[in-house]
């Protein structure tokens, strides 16, 4: 017997401080942070001590994940499993990019499906950390090849940037449209490093 099927719950998030709410707060120079001191402060620490860390090489903020992500897909090359670690993700991500999908079929507004995919989402510009957008296009610079380059030498990997876009990328990308009803186009990196991907239609 099949085990029930639970609905999904969102999130609960704390409410951030509201934001310039009345005449007399929009003539104050107020940060939006208002109340979030402590929590500002030990992200600027985090940040802080990351970029001091050059053991090695000179670490960039979005070090831990990108190696995080090299970790997984090297397994996922060396075991063989590459389709099932892209199939995993499009299921973990499904009940997300679903719930975009019924949001476009509802406005019409595809574009929803660029910020949902780059915009919105910290799983992007937490780890790819030089983005451009314009209607209908988004442009990211390859996030891998530095650390990659510094962890080949040493023998920790032996993916390419290439294989990583082509291979685990691309195809989670355009899963990623298509549960959202959408068609896109992902172009292959070009030679200063930058991807784009783009509304179909």
């Amino acid at each position: 017997m099949a085990a029930p099927q639970t609905k999904p719950q969102p999130a609960e998030v704390p409410p951030h401080p509201p934001r310039k709410s009345n005449v007399v707060d929009n003539f104050k120079t107020l940060s939006g942070f208002e109340g979030r001191e402590l929590e500002l402060g030990k992200a600027v620490n985090v940040v802080l001590r990351t970029l001091s860390n050059t053991a090695g090489y000179a670490h960039e903020i979005n070090d831990a994940l990108v190696k995080m992500h090299l970790n997984a897909m090297q397994f996922a090359k060396d075991q063989g499993l590459i389709d099932e670690w892209i199939e995993h993700d499009l299921k973990t991500m499904r009940p997300i990019n679903e719930r975009v999908g019924n949001i476009i079929r509802k406005t019409g507004q595809k574009e929803i499906a660029l910020v949902g995919l780059f915009d919105r989402t910290a799983c992007h510009f937490q780890l790819a950390l030089e983005n451009e957008a314009e209607e209908g296009v988004r442009r990211w610079k390859e996030p891998f090849g530095y650390v990659l380059e510094q962890a080949r030498r040493i023998g920790q990997f032996d993916l390419t940037v290439e294989e990583i876009h082509e291979q685990f990328v691309k195809p989670r990308l355009y899963g990623y449209a298509r549960d959202m009803g959408v068609e896109i186009r992902v172009s292959d990196i070009g030679e200063d490093g930058w991807i784009s991907c783009e509304l179909v239609g």
